[in-house]
């Protein structure tokens, strides 16, 4: 050193002394940010791959029956029937509901209903497979990852909503802060985008895991995706072994569950559908949702001062009920079928066809959509409007008599309508008014 200068450095040259060494980079706090907190050695990339592909057809078929299910109430026909205002873009889909085949709402509203119930399993496994991957750390670490992770956010949150708010709907338990059908209508939409991105992000990576098969890869390594555990604690069940285990228990509830879509006698298996209803026995004897007491139906209101009236074109005419059964009678053999999944067989129905009340008013050769209105006061679809093609079907009655028997009145003493393929809650009972072709 001379003159403050190092040797071997030239003139005008400085050097800093030496700074402390870098210590290692902050890693994640400790709990379930750290890869090693987890411990099964069932999770991997095989297995979720397996229950993500099931969930992928699953959730695709049920998003489209429940695309059909909102169909078929003919939402865009008028505001009465519709319990989703100002959807906007999101009906696009919309097409008129058809009469035949008439057990299709049948169908798809008990696929819809059966299915979801039968997917609770695999949906709670693929969450458990990927619990740590909710956690990683940092939890943004670019922008399409952090894409990805509201996307993972709305995911799982959509699911859980949509999957909590339908089972309640069908033990008919109506706990929602608002309308069950708008909560279930906009929850969808935001569950199946944000269920887009996932598969988008997803389904290359699933691909390739199934392909390579249920061998664990290496922690830490890119094909372990964040998966599997560093610290594994000793197995005791196998990753087929604990599919098998979410399969049997999906096949478990369609067992106890499919019943009450297939109705009759094999609603007795049903055992997760609502009971404390019971119909009874005799040609009335078929499942309800809602009693004439539930719903406020006074004897007074049914007995023998009602009153049907039909309008249309200007007219009007008032039918006693002797003038109705007076009438030319029908019979069409048609099933109940309700939005929360359950169903009967075919009923014998007879009555008088909507066709021949339009007649009575002028609209028999040109008949159009029609309001149909309760003497239930209040409450969701007491009044409902139906489709042209709905009234021109020959089947499509106002039904005073079942398999035999005058309704009872549970049933819609004495009147209701029943139309071929449309949702339960169309078939209104108690009528008392109906209106062709007017202003709805």
């Amino acid at each position: 050193m001379c003159g403050g200068v190092p040797v071997g450095a030239t003139e005008g040259e400085r050097t800093e002394p030496p700074g402390p060494p870098p210590g290692p980079s902050p890693g994640p706090p400790p709990g379930p940010t750290r890869p090693e907190f987890w411990r099964s050695p069932l999770r991997g990339p095989w297995l979720t791959a397996v229950f993500g592909l099931v969930l992928l057809v699953g959730i695709t078929l049920l998003f489209v029956t429940g695309l059909l299910s909102y169909a078929a109430y003919n939402p865009d026909l008028a505001r009465i029937n519709d319990q989703t205002p100002d959807k906007g873009w999101l009906g696009f889909y919309l097409f008129s509901w058809p009469t035949s085949p008439y057990w299709l709402y049948r169908l798809t509203q008990g696929v819809h209903v059966v299915l979801g119930i039968v997917l609770v399993p695999v949906l709670l496994a693929k969450l458990w497979s990927v619990i740590p991957k909710l956690f990683e750390w940092p939890p943004v670490r670019s922008v399409s990852h952090g894409i990805e992770r509201l996307s993972l956010l709305l995911l799982v949150g959509g699911a859980g909503f949509e999957f909590v708010t339908g089972i309640l709907n069908v033990q008919l338990h109506y706990i929602f802060p608002g309308s069950f059908y708008v909560l279930h209508f906009y929850g969808a939409w935001v569950f199946i985008g944000a269920f887009v991105v996932h598969v988008a992000f997803r389904l290359p990576r699933a691909l390739r895991a199934v392909r390579a098969g249920p061998a664990q890869p290496q922690a830490g390594t890119q094909e372990a995706a964040g998966l599997v555990s560093p610290r594994p604690a000793p197995p005791t069940i196998s990753r087929r072994g604990a599919l098998g285990l979410v399969g049997f228990g999906s096949l478990a509830l369609l067992v106890v569950t499919a019943g009450q879509s297939v109705g009759g006698w094999w609603r007795r298996t049903a055992l997760l559908a609502p009971h404390g209803q019971d119909p009874g026995s005799g040609p009335n004897g078929f499942q309800i949702n809602k009693t004439a007491a539930s719903v406020g139906i006074r004897p007074s209101d049914v007995g023998p001062a009602w009153r049907l009236t039909v309008r249309g074109s200007g007219r009007q005419v008032v039918l006693t009920r002797a003038e109705l059964l007076a009438m030319e009678q029908h019979e069409a053999a048609l099933p109940i079928a309700c939005v929360e999944g359950w169903s009967t067989p075919d009923q014998l129905w007879s009555g008088v066809r909507l066709t021949d009340l339009a007649a009575l008013v002028g609209r028999g050769t040109d008949t159009p959509q029609a309001l149909v209105e309760s003497v239930q006061r209040g409450g969701s679809f007491s009044s409902v409007v139906l489709r042209d093609n709905q009234v021109r079907d020959h089947r499509s009655l106002l039904a005073v008599r079942v398999n035999g028997a005058v309704l009872s009145p549970d049933h819609g003493y004495p009147a209701r309508v029943i139309v071929p393929g449309a949702p339960g809650v169309h078939n209104t009972k108690w009528v008392t008014r109906v209106t062709f072709g007017e202003a709805t």
